[in-house]
């Protein structure tokens, strides 16, 4: 098999100083509770940033399960054109819903998006056009809950400063190094034979993943195998799988009756002549370390770090 060339890596955005303006953004599900949200807008503001005062407007939008319809959550990721343009796009929650915004024009502005889980289709979107400044990293309503270092990690990352290296598991050797690529693994998925998916070829892929039992996981691992997905990345790491075990429903069973999460990624993974690293801190448990798309990264099977590189 020929050597696997990277696709192009992507520069980060401008760095926000205080004063820079932050847009609220509800594209996926209905937001039900305002008291996370406002704890995630404090720690914005304590760091100088200038959010704009909608919260009261979005916790009170719905259509069905759904934070508002479709026009109106694209609406917030198109500002109106009198206001300044925020540097920073800030997703309130995850859930369902930002996958369909993808179907009509989605012509995102610059600066910065921020979010993960759902919101893994509006980032993967961008880095497909080749627009910098996509970070997979806390929603609002989950921010505050951040354990210090990581909201330390994500003010660094947007206002410019360098980020240390996270420490995983290393589950296979050999060095990589390509553009990084972050998602939850459900939503991932179905963006396979999209026009929103990014440029899979060298790059190092970060997966996570909430409430999916093993054979869920393994389905969907199969599936990235059988359209050779897996096959074209430089190197590939896991995050948490919160709930993933109590999701399966066999937990009375004996154990070679069923498979442990580990056991799954394991399986899936480790045949691919690739880097491999678990453990890291990226996913629905916190801390939930801040990355930027697009940029280029290098994962070492060996020691299991992951780190950016200039």
């Amino acid at each position: 098999m020929p050597p696997v060339v990277a696709a192009p890596c992507l520069p980060l955005p401008q760095a926000l100083r205080p004063g820079d303006q932050v847009r609220l953004v509800a594209a996926s599900s209905a937001l039900e509770e305002a008291a996370r949200l406002e704890a995630g807008i404090a720690v914005l503001r304590d760091w100088g940033l200038r959010v704009e005062a909608r919260s009261e407007e979005l916790v009170g939008r719905r259509w069905g399960y759904l934070a508002g319809g479709d026009a109106e959550r694209a609406a917030d990721l198109h500002p109106d054109s009198a206001d300044a343009s925020p540097g920073l796009l800030a997703c309130v929650r995850g859930g369902w819903g930002s996958a369909r915004l993808l179907e009509g024009p989605l012509d995102l502005p610059g600066g910065w998006l921020l979010g993960f889980s759902d919101v893994t289709s509006l980032l993967w979107h961008r880095v497909a056009r080749g627009q910098p400044g996509a970070v997979h990293g806390p929603l609002l309503t989950t921010l505050a809950a951040e354990p210090a270092w990581s909201r330390e990690r994500l003010r660094a990352l947007l206002f410019g400063e360098p980020l240390a290296t996270l420490q995983g598991t290393p589950w296979a050797g050999g060095q990589a190094e390509g553009p990084l690529l972050v998602a939850n693994l459900t939503v991932a998925t179905h963006l396979l034979g999209t026009t929103h998916l990014p440029a899979l070829d060298g790059a190092i892929l970060i997966l996570e993943d909430v409430g999916e039992a093993p054979y869920r996981l393994e389905r969907m691992l199969t599936h990235w195998r059988l359209c050779g997905a897996l096959q074209r990345l430089g190197g590939l790491g896991f995050g948490s799988f919160s709930g993933c075990e109590e999701a399966d429903g066999r937990a009375d069973e004996p154990a070679d009756r069923r498979f442990a999460v580990a056991e799954v990624l394991g399986e899936r993974s480790l045949d691919l002549g690739i880097p491999v690293v678990a453990n890291l801190p990226v996913g629905h448990t916190p801390g939930n370390a801040a990355l930027p798309l697009g940029v280029r990264a290098g994962l070492d099977g060996r020691t299991g770090r992951l780190s950016l590189l200039p």
